[in-house]
């Protein structure tokens, strides 16, 4: 390779289209030596990175492309540093958890409690990946345990635990057509506007799909923030329908605003799962799976 870390860290320190001596500041190393070290980077490069406008370094077309990946991977390299200074402080006991939900706090946090009662040593870390593929995140090591519903073709490549099934209801203001209903067919949400989490927007990355019955096609989707109360709440003031699991919408019926239907004569459901690396036989790592899928079968939510 061509360049080195000392280079990456002169392409970040020159990123902002300052001079040389302001990057030299920010470096702690004299104007002269920088100078020298940006040549001959350019040299073994064969190219400029950058145009010279008066005392400023302008990153040219070479540089527009090559800055912000130089300051990726030394963020990467730091974040790297930081993962292997926590195993060596606290041994390989971390766990670096994500999840698909983030309304599942609500029961991972028993789980988490109970695994640093046991195991005082352990290190659980919440990882957010909103955009990215959990079982994507598994192989490539950035999380340890995922705790996923969707499937994919990488989860045929990690080990799934089975946790939990839960159904999927339709969410309605109490005064509602649905609300005297047992269930309700695809064919009933063709005149409402459905309010769902911004989880199932269709046009971010590894978007969840819609929760509906299939051939359902909605007068209109609202997509808002993972907030359920944001849910609750426009559901009760009649501006559409929402969609949430039964242990997620329990908590708010008993304020009798909105009530709940089944879709479809024998409901929706889906599974969850924890997924973890199939070549991940470290035993913090099956102990909190373990845990886990313990705490569903003494406690299920659906």
């Amino acid at each position: 390779m061509d360049l080195d870390v000392r280079d990456l860290e002169l392409l970040d320190a020159l990123a902002g289209g300052g001079t040389l001596q302001q990057a030299a500041d920010r470096l702690y190393v004299s104007q002269p030596a920088l100078s020298q070290r940006l040549l001959r980077m350019e040299e073994r490069l064969g190219t400029a990175v950058f145009d010279r406008v008066g005392r400023r370094l302008v990153p040219n077309q070479v540089g527009v492309r090559l800055l912000p990946r130089a300051s990726r991977i030394l963020a990467d390299l730091a974040a790297a540093e930081r993962e292997v200074r926590e195993v060596a402080r606290s041994g390989d006991r971390h766990i670096r958890l994500s999840t698909q939900c983030s309304t599942t706090v609500s029961w991972l946090t028993p789980v988490m409690r109970e695994m640093r009662k046991a195991c005082p040593d352990s290190v659980i870390r919440m990882v957010s990946n909103a955009d990215d593929d959990l079982s994507d995140a598994v192989l490539a090591q950035v999380v340890d345990v995922a705790v996923l519903t969707k499937m994919t073709p990488a989860a045929e490549q990690v080990r799934l635990t089975h946790l939990m099934d839960d159904e999927m209801l339709a969410v309605v203001a109490s005064e509602h057509r649905w609300a005297a209903r047992k269930y309700v067919t695809a064919r009933d949400f063709a005149t409402e506007n459905l309010i769902l989490y911004d989880s199932y927007d269709q046009s971010r990355p590894n978007a969840l799909p819609l929760p509906i019955p299939p051939g359902a096609r909605p007068d209109q989707v609202t997509i808002v923030p993972m907030l359920t109360e944001l849910v609750v709440e426009l559901v009760a003031a009649g501006e559409g329908v929402g969609v949430l699991p039964s242990w997620v919408i329990a908590p708010y019926l008993a304020r009798g605003e909105v009530a709940t239907v089944r879709m479809g004569q024998r409901g929706e459901t889906r599974a969850w799962y924890a997924a973890t690396r199939v070549d991940d036989e470290r035993p913090h790592v099956l102990d909190f799976v373990g845990r886990l899928r313990a705490h569903f079968r003494d406690d299920p939510v659906d």
